[in-house]
């Protein structure tokens, strides 16, 4: 069983140790398919691996900030490792989706799950279109990794007394997200027909419910909701969790546009060819004039955009000062959430871990 202040490497391992024991269960209970289902199982299996755990991190320390605040010696139980592993499994679900809207070829460095469908169908000889294939194969994946994560929520939930808090906010997690998407989808189409001056507010409001709530605040309130918190408990650390999650999916956008590929595993600027209307965008536009504006919106969303074409769009993204104002933006957040803390009646060692985390959160580079 793990320490009293486990590590990020004992929380990650004890979670994959997890979806390993789910995934064989479920390969067992799938076998009477046939092979071509054996095929889907193993491709969501295959999205299982790797990636930072982050919302397991974030769902361990909640419950390690409740849990352990009056008992320094209170110990993991199954009910814990099964809601962080089922929040791993509907994050691949996300990405799945997420990579077939946005016509992503990679993710984490490899073939996309509807790239990695598409080539199996080409590499079997089926007949038909196999790129159509990929795409409703894969958005059949995402369906059943989420089906996947509910499985393993509500085995670990059997009979345990924090049951009912752990559903009701593990179903607005999912409404929220499904509802950011759509409305992350909707920006890339209304911003034609919204007040230029809005469109950093629009783009706020994606990123909350897109990215804020699901990747940070809510695995945060369901580990501290399992551990049985208090109304006020529950409120310093949603006041922690929001604010991180703003300025993660913030550094986010940042890397979308500035990051390294042989670190982030995306190409360089794969937000401006995929036409994201982040806030980043956003601010940079309130600053053009309209001919210089005019060509931005004409190259964003531009899907074979050159190497020389993404370093013209970077540069007029820091020329406007739109950089430097969300990196702000994210310090900011950060400071609103680490201040949330001081004087909530959370464990000490779970309030470091928490800052700790934050950090990894905002300031990274994949």
């Amino acid at each position: 069983m793990l320490g009293v202040v486990p590590s990020p490497a004992l929380v990650t391992e004890a979670v994959t140790a997890r979806l390993e024991l789910f995934v064989a269960r479920m390969q067992h209970e799938s076998a009477e398919y046939g092979p071509d289902a054996a095929a889907l199982m193993q491709a969501a299996i295959d999205t299982l691996v790797g990636g930072k755990r982050l919302r397991a991190r974030f769902c361990h320390a909640g419950w390690q900030a409740i849990a352990r605040v009056d008992d320094r010696r209170a110990t993991e139980d199954s009910a814990l490792w099964d809601l962080c592993a089922a929040l791993e499994i509907f994050q691949s679900a996300a990405l799945v989706h997420d990579d077939i809207i946005d016509n992503s070829d990679t993710r984490r460095g490899r073939p996309s799950a509807h790239r990695a469908l598409e080539s199996s169908h080409r590499s079997a000889l089926w007949a038909g279109d196999a790129e159509q294939f990929g795409r409703s194969a894969a958005v059949l994946l995402g369906d059943l990794l989420v089906a996947w994560s509910d499985d393993l929520l509500e085995s670990g939930l059997i009979e345990h007394p924090c049951a009912h808090g752990v559903r009701t906010e593990y179903a607005r997690m999912r409404r929220d997200v499904t509802v950011g998407q759509f409305l992350d989808i909707a920006e890339e189409s209304a911003w034609r027909v919204n007040d230029i001056g809005s469109h950093a507010e629009r783009a706020l409001r994606v990123v909350s419910l897109k990215s804020a709530r699901y990747s940070i605040e809510q695995p945060l309130i369901l580990g501290a909701t399992l551990a049985g918190a208090d109304a006020a408990q529950l409120s310093a650390l949603r006041a922690f969790g929001h604010p991180i999650g703003m300025a993660f999916q913030l550094r986010d956008d940042v890397l979308g546009v500035f990051g390294d590929e042989s670190v982030t595993g995306k190409p360089a600027g794969d937000d401006l060819r995929e036409g994201k209307r982040t806030v980043l965008i956003a601010l940079t536009r309130e600053k053009l004039d309209v001919s210089a504006r005019t060509v931005l919106d004409e190259m964003l969303g531009d899907d074979e955009l050159s190497a020389e074409q993404v370093s013209f769009l970077q540069a007029t993204i820091v020329d406007t000062g739109a950089l430097d104002r969300v990196e702000r933006m994210i310090a900011d957040y950060a400071h609103e959430a680490d201040r949330s803390l001081s004087g909530a009646r959370l464990d000490n060692a779970a309030v470091g871990d928490l800052r700790d985390l934050a950090r990894a959160a905002t300031v990274r580079s994949a």
